[in-house]
């Protein structure tokens, strides 16, 4: 059973075309990852899915209704997690989890919400004494309160410490293990590999590629090699120094060097071979496999020529 599904999904602002005929489906109990750029057209099309923006023009179902005309039946079957909330700093946790728990005709108990978010120490404190940490984890628990079949996470664990992002991926996994449908869009890939059972990528309001995170990757031949820029180039320098080295494109980001390479062995002892005539070192020089964030940096980077 399908829990959404897309179909020629067409979303105009005057003349600019957020959302350029977009197609996909969600099947029950899936996690769907969608990634993309800002401007992509994610929120777009996740608050039409969500019944608060209409369609230009396509065909919108989810759980089996017209999101932009459903009613009340429809909003106690959702939940959704907001890139940010205006949640009164006056309340307490406990008190706004009740709150919103009573819109729903059936819901969690704010104690049991509260500990799945890792609030149960908190329970009691005003949210206005939160940091923007336990404030995402409130907009978190204000999305499950009410036992949705299909959850809506848009950006769910910005401004979450490591501890607090694998707690909540591991509450979104049990999520879907029970059968929730989770739709998510996130700018952190590692979130998106972990977590997702298929992911869709979109650039200028088309979908570029769909699949399952292993079935991407597997798209992206070649192997990563990075390694920390030393101190004796300056970044601006990187690609003119490592490019000819290792005999493909590098990228950098800040000091970290990558390159995705097709035969590693010839291009590390190179590298290898400049550091020892360079009298330097490589930290954190590693040989890994593509992950889902090369895929889709290759994905963007090939759009993004395709349209020059």
């Amino acid at each position: 059973m399908l829990a959404i599904e897309v179909s020629d999904l067409r979303k105009n602002y005057g003349d600019v075309q957020a959302v350029a005929g977009v197609s996909f489906d969600v099947r029950e109990g899936e996690v769907y990852a969608l990634l993309g750029e800002n401007g992509a057209g994610k929120s777009t099309i996740v608050e039409i899915l969500e019944g608060h923006r209409t369609a230009s023009s396509g065909r919108v179902e989810v759980l089996g209704v017209e999101p932009a005309t459903a009613g009340r039946d429809f909003r106690n079957r959702i939940g959704i997690v907001l890139q940010s909330s205006g949640v009164e700093s006056e309340f307490t946790v406990r008190e706004v989890i009740e709150l919103y728990g009573g819109c729903y005709r059936q819901h969690l108990d704010a104690d049991e919400v509260a500990g799945l978010v890792g609030l149960d120490e908190k329970v009691d404190a005003r949210i206005g004494s939160l940091s923007g940490g336990q404030r995402r984890r409130v907009d978190l628990a204000l999305g499950i309160v009410g036992k949705p079949e299909l959850l809506f996470l848009d950006e769910p664990t910005t401004g979450f410490d490591p501890s607090a992002r694998r707690k909540s991926w591991d509450l979104i996994e049990r999520l879907g293990s029970a059968g929730t449908t989770v739709m998510l869009t996130t700018h952190y890939l590692d979130e998106a590999e972990r977590l997702a059972d298929r992911v869709g990528v979109l650039s200028r309001g088309r979908l570029i590629a769909e699949g399952t995170p292993e079935d991407l990757i597997n798209k992206v031949s070649g192997t990563v090699v990075s390694f920390m820029l030393p101190d004796s180039v300056e970044p601006d320098e990187a690609a003119s120094t490592f490019g000819p080295v290792l005999g493909v494109d590098v990228r950098v980001s800040g000091r970290l060097v990558e390159a995705t390479i097709d035969h590693p062995a010839a291009a590390v002892n190179r590298l290898t071979s400049w550091a020892l005539e360079a009298g330097v070192e490589l930290d954190s020089l590693s040989v890994g496999r593509a992950s889902l964030e090369d895929v889709y940096l290759a994905l963007t980077e090939d759009e993004g020529d395709e349209q020059q």
